[in-house]
């Protein structure tokens, strides 16, 4: 928000200088962004006399020139086709720079004639595109007189940076407002006498679109006469960055800057059938003011004639009803639109406009009639012309507001020992005025301005009922807290006291879940042990999907793609997948894993940890590469479930993995006969052709969401005994469907006080067998404790651990 210090003393009566004002705009919440003084970088250009202008005795487009700037007579090549004698111009002296051309004049001779200067254009000045000729000023302009100064650009421009809240500090009058309520001066009063119109005007208005339009306003002025805009006009709107068009286009531009109330006029000569109609759009298409067409759809509210759309209502209008010089007579339309489809259509469009900013921010919604009547005055006053009497739609709102505000939160809430009687006085120099006060309270009549404050919650139409039950509750105690904070930053943002948040104790509480801490863990673990990690898509195609179970409740309504029609039952589907893609360009032997969901059915997922590996381990000066195989994948899962705290004791494995591995190289981990921990093995040979992946391939999957927390317990410090450990190694002839955990298992019970760890180191199958059966190999690890064991002992040991594997697998010591 953009405006002059002249513009702001228009309304607030001060002889604040402009410091003091920067500093309290800041203080009391309407932050400064910038102050701009456009005549700091014109003090060197002065007003000059050109006492002849001869022409150039070796060139005949340019002119010899003696110039009087105050200091004396100096000469200047000019190749201006309006330099003369006697005229009054702007002279740039050696060592300006000149903004427009970004030069810095020296002294030169141009064609054997000495050039002390440069009288300069208007696009040199950098003020416009004007350079048809050098600026020519009145007779009585003053020489030796700064030209910034002369022309009153010694206005300096200040830019304030406006909350969403504050749709009234989109107005200079709000801004004025607001520093005399703080103490910086006196709010001059606004009064518009009301314009006497006579009969109906040529435009009407019908609303057929209440919800976005509820009320609207428009009156039509005949005989008008479309000039240029004065220049106290001019000054204002090029102050703060705006190009005057005309004097019709430019009263709507100055209303929507000072105060705060966006209007648009319309040719009335060029609206056909005389009415124009608030409504839906419906799939049109007309041209914007801004130079782009504008395509309308049903959810936005259009202005319309008999003739088609001519207004994007609220944000920008259209070119086909503009005003140009030609206009004769003028329709204005002042409206008040609904925030919330105002927001909706700018961010449909991407069109951003000053009404668009102030609409969608909420305007004072009982200042149509006085700025009406306001912009009627100057149309009159500067074009002429008849007005009618007012056409309107739609209902006037109901704007009462009121909010109420105990003293004593003042003090609770806001930190600030306040006496009622000056927070009262502050509130009603915003404008509140009283409704009832007793000693520990005051309720409030809210100004019609003030849309933030004890306003209904400004809801989409389809919020869900969730959001409009937590509006309705924040709109009970939110404009308590709105009065305290007007109160406080009236006194000055920067004397509110810094109060830090209580702190609970000494040692903060866990930002992340157990379930966040394991997944970050998992991806540790897995990045460590070598693999990349990917994040894929949690959906593919259904043809693919089935290949990784039965889920037809897994399909989308409404997929991203055609090919994406799926929710995956299993990251170990996306990630083959994206291998497969590798491998296709060459990249054979990878290693990639995933942390996301897998989808078990339409309502339930699970967070799974799955890693692939294809093709060979890393080449090793140490050994050999060698293919991967199941055991890889299944140590990579148990990789994770030890750094989850799971112990590899509690873990067994079965082979009914799920179908899509090789129902001979794969396996189920589970803890206990009911949890699964996870799955791991070679992919079947028929899923690798299908996808393109190398027979051999092998996968895990871990079920984070299955890992039962780990209990927490006191450890008490190791038993380390003193005592050599023995090994003693066993081979059992057992059946060939025989689990080796079962018979670890076992053994490892035979004696818990003694055996401390069982390893599978050989399994052979072939001659010398009985058929159908196999050899498995265990070495078995004895801690003594408390004595060295006997040989007899040790027998006893070896016995105990034969007839555990003998009860429990049938299995016999191989001779």
């Amino acid at each position: 928000m953009k405006f002059s210090l002249s513009w702001l003393k228009t309304w607030l009566e001060t002889d604040a200088p402009l410091e003091a004002i920067v500093e309290m705009l800041s203080a009391i919440g309407l932050e400064v962004e910038s102050v701009e003084n456009r005549a700091a970088p014109l003090a060197p250009f002065v007003i000059a006399d050109v006492i002849e202008a001869l022409p150039h005795p070796n060139a005949d487009r340019l002119r010899a020139c003696r110039v009087n700037a105050g200091g004396g007579d100096v000469s200047v090549v000019c190749g201006a086709p309006n330099a003369r004698t006697g005229m009054k111009a702007v002279f740039a002296p050696p060592g300006a720079f000149i903004p427009g051309s970004g030069i810095a004049l020296k002294v030169g001779e141009i064609r054997g004639v000495k050039s002390e200067g440069m009288l300069v254009s208007f696009r040199e000045l950098g003020l416009g595109e004007e350079h048809d000729g050098i600026i020519e000023l009145p007779a009585d302009a003053p020489v030796g007189t700064p030209y910034a100064v002369w022309a009153g650009m010694d206005d300096p421009v200040i830019d304030i940076s406006v909350t969403p809240n504050r749709g009234d500090a989109l107005a200079v009058r709000g801004v004025a407002r607001d520093l005399a309520a703080a103490g910086l001066g006196t709010l001059k009063p606004f009064s518009s006498p009301p314009v006497i119109g006579s009969g109906a005007g040529s435009v009407a208005w019908k609303n057929d679109y209440p919800e976005a339009c509820p009320y609207v306003i428009g009156r039509t002025i005949t005989g008008v006469k479309n000039i240029e805009s004065p220049d106290w006009l001019k000054t204002r709107l090029t102050s703060i960055g705006l190009r005057p068009i005309n004097a019709l286009v430019d009263i709507t531009n100055f209303f929507t800057i000072d105060l705060g109330r966006p209007l648009h006029v319309f040719d009335a000569d060029k609206v056909a059938g005389g009415v124009l109609t608030l409504r839906r759009g419906a799939d049109e298409t007309f041209q914007g003011l801004h130079g782009k067409p504008v395509s309308v759809g049903p959810d936005d509210c259009v202005i319309s004639d008999t003739s088609g759309v001519q207004s994007l209502a609220g944000i920008v209008g259209g070119e086909a009803t503009g005003c140009d010089e030609n206009t004769k007579n003028v329709f204005i339309e002042c409206a008040l639109f609904d925030r919330v489809h105002i927001a909706q259509t700018g961010q449909r469009h991407g069109i951003f406009s000053d009404a668009r900013q102030r609409f969608e921010r909420g305007i004072d919604s009982m200042l149509l009639p006085a700025a009406l009547d306001a912009a009627s005055a100057m149309v009159l006053q500067l074009c002429g012309g008849t007005p009618s009497l007012v056409s309107e739609a739609g209902e006037r709102p109901d704007w009462n507001r009121k909010a109420a505000l105990r003293f004593k939160r003042l003090r609770d809430f806001g930190g600030a020992d306040i006496a009622p009687d000056e927070a009262v006085a502050s509130l009603e120099k915003l404008g509140f005025t009283i409704y009832r006060r007793d000693a520990m309270h005051v309720e409030l009549d809210v100004p019609s301005w003030r849309n933030d404050i004890a306003s209904p919650p400004a809801l989409d139409q389809r919020e869900a009922p969730q959001a409009t039950q937590a509006a309705a509750g924040a709109a009970e105690i939110e404009p308590e807290h709105d009065l305290i904070e007007e109160v406080l930053r009236l006194r000055g943002l920067d004397a509110i006291v810094a109060v830090s948040l209580p702190v609970p104790s000494g040692i903060p509480a866990p930002m992340l879940t157990q379930k966040q801490v394991r997944t970050a863990l998992a991806r540790r673990v897995l990045a460590a042990r070598g693999l990349m990690e990917c994040v894929t898509f949690s959906f593919l195609d259904h043809n693919i999907a089935k290949l990784f179970g039965d889920a037809s409740d897994l399909r989308l309504a409404n997929p991203i793609a055609a090919d994406l029609d799926e929710m995956r039952p299993t990251p170990v589907a996306t990630l083959i997948l994206a291998a497969a893609r590798n491998i296709a360009r060459g990249y054979g032997d990878l290693g990639f894993f995933e942390v996301g969901p897998g989808y078990v059915s339409a309502t339930e997922q699970r967070l799974v940890a799955t890693g692939i590996r294809t093709g060979e381990t890393p080449l090793s000066a140490l050994q050999p590469s060698r293919k991967y195989d199941a055991m890889d994948a299944k140590a990579d899962a148990m990789a994770v479930l030890v750094a989850l705290g799971v112990s590899t004791d509690a873990v067994s494995a079965t082979a009914d993995a799920p179908k899509f591995y090789h129902p001979g190289q794969s396996g189920v981990l589970r803890q206990g006969p009911k949890i699964i921990l996870g799955h791991f093995g070679t992919l079947h040979p028929s899923l690798c052709a299908k996808l393109d992946l190398p027979l051999g391939s092998v996968a895990f999957e871990v079920f984070l969401d299955a890992i039962p927390e780990p209990k927490r317990r006191k450890k008490a410090a190791p038993l380390l005994s003193a005592l050599q450990p023995i090994r003693r190694d066993f081979a059992f002839l057992v059946s060939a469907e025989t689990s080796s955990d079962v018979l670890l298992r076992a053994a490892k019970g035979a004696e818990r006080n003694l055996i401390t760890n069982v390893v599978l180191f050989d399994r052979y199958a072939g001659k010398n067998l009985p058929e159908g059966q196999i050899s498995l190999a265990i070495a078995v690890t004895i801690q003594p404790v408390e004595k060295t064991l006997t040989e007899i002992e040790l027998e006893a040991v070896a016995a105990k651990i034969i007839a555990a594997i003998g009860k429990a697998t049938g299995g016999v010591l191989r001779a």
